[in-house]
């Protein structure tokens, strides 16, 4: 069955490696989508290396979708309000969910949640603030259709 549950959201900021590893577990995740643009961090443990050998240690799949990335210059505008947030949301939604690298891994990602649950990745533990957002709002979309 294809329905929201199929796909959550994970932000890594303000936790470890082992916090991630226990929400895997305890979701029986199938797969972690990592929508960064880049996928390093100054945070042991979050940058893709570390993360692919955490999820091959559980026997998830990871996945990293460039495409989804949020473009460095867009990303505080997620953080904002008012104006400044909604531009943020409609520049990214236009440049990236809606190209055709954008749609094509949107569609993966749909096709993903047949295996099981998928851990969408990033950053912002806050997911109001993040790009992840709109991400999981697009693939719930895709899913539930």
């Amino acid at each position: 069955m294809r329905d929201r549950a199929r796909v959550m959201g994970w932000g890594y900021q303000g936790r470890a490696p082992d916090e991630l590893r226990d929400a895997l577990r305890s979701w029986r995740a199938a797969t972690v989508v990592d929508v960064r643009l880049n996928p390093v961090s100054r945070k042991r443990g979050f940058s893709r290396k570390a993360l692919a050998e955490l999820c091959d240690a559980e026997g998830v799949n990871y996945i990293h979708l460039p495409a989804l990335g949020n473009p460095r210059d867009n990303r505080d505008g997620f953080g904002a309000t008012g104006p400044a947030r909604e531009a943020a949301h409609v520049r990214y939604a236009d440049e990236v969910l809606a190209s055709g690298p954008g749609q094509s891994a949107l569609a993966q990602m749909a096709e993903l949640t047949a295996a099981g649950l998928v851990v969408v990745l990033c950053f912002e533990a806050a997911e109001s603030q993040c790009h992840r957002r709109l991400v999981l709002d697009a693939i719930h979309e895709l899913v539930s259709a």
